[in-house]
């Protein structure tokens, strides 16, 4: 990856929390608890994920820059969706929580040095040994992937009122 094509990653990973909370504008909130199948998640489950996933991406980016090599585990976010009970969660919090998350790695990544970029890894639980740029990669796509299955739910709840 080119310098030219991180930067524009990381700008694009810096503006998630406003393009989600644009995107988060075409759905009815009558239909965020709605779920498309029992094994689905909601609009709201998918709010909670994924701030929960940038707790997880906070501490990540961190291992990178300060002890490269070192392990990061994964989780099943399934079970965490379910056991954490996330339509009991806050979507004001976990949306603030999100927001000050994202940012504090946006300032962060954006003074990464090259060498960090070019060599910087750390050993995943499941996926084994993971560069920084493959971190900063996930994090980009996160959020628009998540707006993607938004809007299918969107479109399966409109299909169901007719």
């Amino acid at each position: 990856m080119t310098t030219e094509e991180r930067n524009t990653l990381i700008e694009s990973y810096g503006k998630a929390y406003d393009v989600l909370i644009e995107a988060l504008k075409e759905f009815p909130i009558e239909m965020w608890q709605w779920k498309p199948a029992p094994e689905k998640w909601s609009i709201h489950e998918v709010i909670i994920h994924i701030t929960d996933s940038e707790v997880n991406s906070y501490v990540r980016c961190r291992r990178f820059i300060a002890e490269p090599g070192s392990g990061v585990y994964g989780y099943d976010e399934n079970k965490w969706a379910k056991n954490l009970d996330y339509h009991l969660q806050s979507i004001e919090e976990s949306l603030a929580l999100f927001k000050l998350l994202r940012k504090a790695s946006f300032d962060l990544v954006k003074t990464v040095n090259e060498e960090t970029w070019q060599t910087a890894t750390v050993q995943h639980s499941e996926n084994g040994e993971v560069k920084f740029e493959e971190w900063l990669r996930t994090y980009e796509e996160h959020v628009p992937v998540h707006i993607k299955q938004m809007k299918r739910n969107l479109e399966g709840w409109k299909n169901l009122k007719g």
